[in-house]
């Protein structure tokens, strides 16, 4: 019988008051808790086994059924390296219990805010998305940032934003949904009136009427390309600015829907292979719409739920694909939102009191294969820290750590100092943030050109 985690739980507290009871009787220092030869041992038994170490694990290996291909190849590849680390983990602790390099990952953030290498000079239109991405890392690791820092942010932001509405990646750039998004969510971190005060809310919504298309679909800049993603973009931030209106996403459900393929997932545009990030931000985008009921959610849930990968843990975001620690935000951030959309149908067959896929596995695959030691976070064993993996990798540890708010409900691998803070499934900032930005911009209504907004939905 493999005791279950319930089990396991009802265990250690029993054996920890029994030790507890031996201590008081042998140690001669009372203000000493437990001699260090108990503390030691009970440090070990408390520590939650590990899926990667336990002996089933090794079963779970890819099989190509004796018909070798290039991406079958590759699988193995990371395999190795993966089971590399386990093993050496595993090796080298004598107490098994994964921990999150905070500190050195508060140092590497913290540099980043100041100060980049030239090796980030592909990124100049991209750099709103370094201000979310390392604001966001920040306020999960539940760090504050320096309020002159913070009234930087927002003044660089400010040179972002364009004169005609929307942010660009860089200053003097063209206006583009994708560092809008970014943007705004970054302002919404920060959450002072300085920052709310940088964000044109009438020029915001001329600019995502002025991408907006006949279809319901939304280009990502003025003659740029459409996909899926602009839509979620538009959605998030005319939600948190309050700047729906009754016609700004006329069309926007049933262009996403058609985006829905055979394999139950959400491609980039209509026809297209499923993949984690665009299914995301289709589903994201219809929770915003309320109009999640549309999608067929079953055959979604069937699709993100094989996405997590048996031997390593984590998510690959296409089938046939590699393990990547960014998936653990876009494929596990839909859990949340699938399983809220269930509920609302009168799914009794949901937990009440955790997600729908592996989440200690996630855990254990981001905390030992995605950490730099320096600081950082990774897609894989191999590859190099970045900001963008940094972000997705913690958002998604905090989606496995925590259930529904509730604190009852936590699964923490690891010592308490493990703990990151909630993030909101839909927008990818923390949820108080969201509440107190909603709060703030729904005292005002548009003062543009379009109609007064229509009702947005509560998602605070």
């Amino acid at each position: 019988h493999r005791p279950t985690l319930q089990e396991t739980e009802g265990r250690k507290t029993s054996d920890l008051v029994l030790l507890t009871k031996i201590c008081s009787s042998v140690c001669p220092n009372q203000s000493c808790r437990f001699p260090p030869i108990l503390s030691a041992f009970i440090m070990e038994d408390l520590a939650t086994p590990l899926r990667c170490l336990s002996d089933f694990h090794n079963a779970e290996v890819f099989t190509d059924d004796n018909v070798e291909s290039v991406t079958s190849v590759e699988q193995k590849k990371v395999e190795d390296s993966v089971q590399q680390v386990f093993r050496s983990y595993q090796e080298n602790h004598r107490i098994l219990e994964p921990t999150l390099q905070r500190q050195q990952h508060y140092s590497y953030l913290k540099r980043g805010l100041r100060y980049l290498s030239d090796a980030y000079e592909c990124l100049d239109a991209s750099r709103p998305w370094l201000c979310y991405w390392i604001l966001h890392s920040l306020e999960l690791l539940d760090e504050t940032v320096p309020a002159s820092i913070a009234s930087d942010v927002c003044k660089f932001l400010a040179r972002c934003q364009s004169p005609t509405g929307g942010f660009a990646g860089g200053p003097g750039q063209h206006a583009h949904l994708a560092p809008t998004y970014a943007a705004v969510n970054a302002l919404c971190i920060i959450g002072t009136e300085e920052a709310y005060d940088v964000i044109d809310r009438p020029k915001l919504l001329d600019f995502l009427y002025s991408v907006k298309q006949p279809d319901g679909s939304f280009v990502m800049h003025v003659g740029g390309e459409v996909d899926v993603r602009s839509a979620y973009c538009a959605a998030s931030v005319a939600s948190l600015t309050n700047i729906i209106t009754t016609t700004l996403f006329e069309g926007t459900p049933n262009w996403i829907i058609r985006c829905q393929n055979w394999e139950g997932g959400i491609g980039g545009v209509p026809g297209l292979e499923a993949h984690g990030g665009y299914t995301f931000c289709g589903m994201a985008a219809m929770v915003i719409l309320q109009k999640e009921h549309m999608l067929d959610l079953k055959s979604l849930l069937h699709w993100v739920t094989s996405r997590q990968m048996r031997f390593e843990g984590g998510f690959q975001g296409r089938c046939n694909k590699l393990v990547d620690g960014c998936y653990s935000f876009w494929q596990a951030g839909l859990l949340p939102l699938l399983h809220r959309a269930l509920f609302k149908e009168g799914d009794t067959t949901l937990s009440m009191t955790s997600w729908m896929f592996e989440q200690q596995a996630l855990q254990e695959y981001i905390l030992l294969c995605c950490q730099n030691p320096a600081g950082g976070l990774l897609d894989k064993p191999g590859k190099s820290r970045d900001f963008y993996h940094t972000c997705y990798c913690l958002s998604g540890l905090s989606i496995a750590q925590h259930f529904g708010g509730s604190e009852m409900h936590e699964l923490i691998l690891g010592n308490e100092e493990n703990r990151l803070a909630p993030t909101h499934p839909v927008y990818n900032i923390c949820p108080e943030k969201v509440a107190q930005a909603v709060q703030h911009f729904h005292q005002m209504s548009v003062t543009g050109k379009r109609e007064t907004p229509s009702n947005t939905p509560n998602l605070s």
